[in-house]
């Protein structure tokens, strides 16, 4: 519903100010609906994430872990192998 009202604002903007631009990012999902509200008056980019990039993120994110203990080297190496395939998986075919 909010999607919905916040397009439609965003293209009678658009029509009331044609040179305007305006910078909007989501999920794949939803690349048709911003498609329809904006009348053709877009340009998608898709960005997929890289697996190097995800695997570095965790790696920070697992070192500032507050109970480095609770994790054992099997659990972390699962972690740094299963969620980067998961989230690249995520964007195949999109």
């Amino acid at each position: 519903m909010h999607r919905v009202k916040t397009l439609d604002s965003l293209n009678q903007i658009l029509e009331k100010s044609p040179s305007t631009r305006i910078f909007i990012t989501g999920r794949p999902r939803i690349r048709g609906e911003v498609e329809t509200r904006l009348g053709g008056k877009v340009i998608c980019v898709s960005l997929c994430p890289n697996k190097e990039d995800i695997i570095r993120y965790l790696r920070v994110r697992l070192g500032e872990d507050e109970t480095p203990d609770a994790m054992d080297e099997s659990l972390v190496a699962d972690i740094l192998e299963k969620i980067p395939e998961s989230v690249s998986e995520m964007y195949v075919g999109q």
